[in-house]
């Protein structure tokens, strides 16, 4: 059994390696890509909606929801971003009950990427929402004396973000791998339908953990700034 997908190699020539984690995430980029053209080529405005646009609806109203009641502010800015992450991780993760497929969020490298694009996401938010000067005073508060411990509190959540992803989803294939060895005709659907369970709630997690480090570096604006009306 390979723990990760790193592992697998498909195709090789010198040092250029194609493996599963490549393979598998650029085939859920085109699948995304080619369900979202699909569902917003014929989108409409009436109450004859398609099922695509109507289950995407829900969707982007659910994360707007949720994006507004954790940040405490207007979602519309951090949507695309938060969305993104959640809807990626999700597909990645719902896709394994497909025979053969590999989710690329067993790979601490695909982990690892994701959360760097929340560590650096969060100053650019911060910095725009409250200007450079006043975001990088956050670090020193309450007392100039906390200045390391914050910048060490900043990488390391950002470690435990891939970490935390990469270990429940590697563990998780694992588990499944292990149970369906030993007993082949009773696990496969209870592991399937955990598996898709575990991986909606991991994407959630992560998401919303994103969320609520953004809001951290933008509370201070929402204090000194009153929210434009709707």
């Amino acid at each position: 059994m390979e723990i990760s997908p790193d592992n697998i190699i498909y195709w090789s020539y010198g040092p250029l390696k194609l493996n599963a984690t490549i393979l598998f995430t650029w085939l859920i980029m085109v699948l995304l890509v080619g369900v979202s053209w699909l569902v917003t080529r014929k989108i409409t405005s009436d109450d004859h909606l398609t099922p695509g646009q109507n289950l995407l609806e829900v969707l982007v109203q659910a994360l707007y929801d949720q994006i507004s009641e954790i940040g405490q502010q207007r979602p519309e800015r951090y949507l695309p971003f938060v969305g993104t992450l959640f809807i990626f991780i999700a597909a990645a993760n719902l896709l394994a009950i497909v025979p053969g497929y590999q989710p690329p969020t067993g790979s601490l490298s695909t982990t690892a990427a994701l959360a760097i694009c929340v560590f650096v996401a969060v100053p650019l938010y911060g910095i725009a929402q409250l200007g450079l000067w006043t975001y990088l005073k956050q670090y020193a508060q309450p007392t100039p004396v906390m200045l390391p411990f914050n910048i060490i509190g900043e990488l390391s959540r950002t470690l435990a973000l891939a970490v935390r992803l990469f270990g429940n989803v590697m563990s998780g294939t694992m588990i499944a791998g292990v149970l369906l060895s030993i007993v082949p005709l009773f696990f496969p659907i209870i592991m399937q339908v955990l598996g898709m369970v575990t991986g909606l709630i991991q994407a959630y997690i992560f998401a919303v953990l994103a969320m609520v480090y953004i809001a951290s570096a933008t509370q201070v604006q929402t204090k000194q700034r009153p929210l434009p009306d709707e």
